[in-house]
């Protein structure tokens, strides 16, 4: 089965080809045979009742410096397409909501990956939240003396954005730090949103571990540990990947939440869990995907191309 893919993504002259998970899935369709056409988000268009985006097709390979060629730029209906690849990064603001709402108006005639509708109502720090029984304490709120009686509580606390990414805004604070208020104010001052507390897990230090799980089931893990100093253990703020093996406790985690993303078509996710506790479900632009091939030999790529395979031809029957 040949399929037509557009990537939704961020540019693809900047990507990292060693470490950009939607590169290597580019990769393995092309090797599957499959067609590949990459637009951005802001070249796409609702007009009278079709969503077309301007883009155009590439050929990529594993090349430094010269790892894409473009063909001519060209404007195509998006039903035209087998599959897209929802994989622009967030942050998770109005233009992403707006970008899974025409994603809707053509999914699933065109496969969508993951299902825009799930990825507009899963977003990574909220869809824990049906899980309070394999996370530690957390709190939402936009209330000062909300956050201080949370603290009171739980010690030192983890506090970030709602809809954040890569580790940026991500604070820890400890029972006595002054900086609470200031720190509240400040992104009271930036935008609406409320912020996210959670109590500081120790055990950060020794890695915050990064799950791929396809079609809802686990594949492998990586542990990414953070910098001397550092809480945050994100590989954009200089985490570094280590090889590591899935625990009794993960695979539990893992046999709970596999048959919601199955269910909801989050095809391609990526879990992240601290010392046993589940911290947060990615969905929107999961990575880690590169380094666990490097470190367990897995094609983690065709086991979602698999997936989406199946689902293409299920859909053709």
């Amino acid at each position: 089965m040949s399929l037509y893919v557009a990537l939704q993504m961020d540019p693809l002259e900047s990507v990292d080809i060693n470490g950009d998970s939607t590169f290597r899935i580019g990769l393995e369709a092309e090797a599957r045979g499959h067609r590949l056409f990459q637009y951005t988000v802001d070249q796409m268009r609702y007009d009278e009742g079709k969503v077309i985006v301007r883009g155009r097709p590439v050929n990529l390979r594993r090349v430094a410096g010269d790892h894409v060629t473009f063909g001519d730029w060209t404007e195509v209906d998006l039903t035209e397409f087998d599959v897209i690849w929802l994989r622009q990064d967030p942050p998770f603001d109005m233009a992403y909501v707006t970008s899974t709402h025409l994603l809707d108006r053509v999914h699933p005639r065109s496969l969508v990956v993951n299902d825009p509708f799930w990825v507009r109502n899963c977003p990574e720090k909220l869809m824990v939240l049906d899980f309070p029984d394999l996370t530690p304490p957390t709190m939402i709120s936009r209330n000062p003396a909300d956050f201080r009686r949370f603290r009171e509580r739980h010690g030192e606390m983890i506090v970030k954005p709602l809809y954040g990414n890569g580790g940026a805004g991500v604070f820890h604070l400890r029972h006595d730090d002054p900086n609470l208020s200031s720190l509240l104010e400040t992104f009271a001052g930036i935008n609406r949103e409320p912020m996210i507390a959670q109590k500081y897990l120790p055990d950060v230090t020794q890695g915050d571990k990064r799950i791929i799980l396809v079609d809802g089931e686990p594949v492998g893990a990586i542990n990414r540990v953070p910098q001397q100093g550092e809480t945050r253990s994100n590989m954009h703020v200089g985490g570094r990947a280590e090889k590591i093996a899935l625990t009794d406790r993960e695979r539990e985690i893992c046999k709970r939440i596999g048959p919601v993303l199955r269910e909801k078509g989050l095809i391609f996710t990526g879990i992240d869990v601290i010392g046993g506790w589940l911290t947060e479900i990615n969905v929107t632009s999961p990575t880690g995907i590169q380094e666990l091939e490097r470190f367990d030999g897995i094609n983690v790529a065709a086991l979602i191309w698999e997936a989406i395979e199946k689902r293409a031809a299920d859909r053709v029957a």
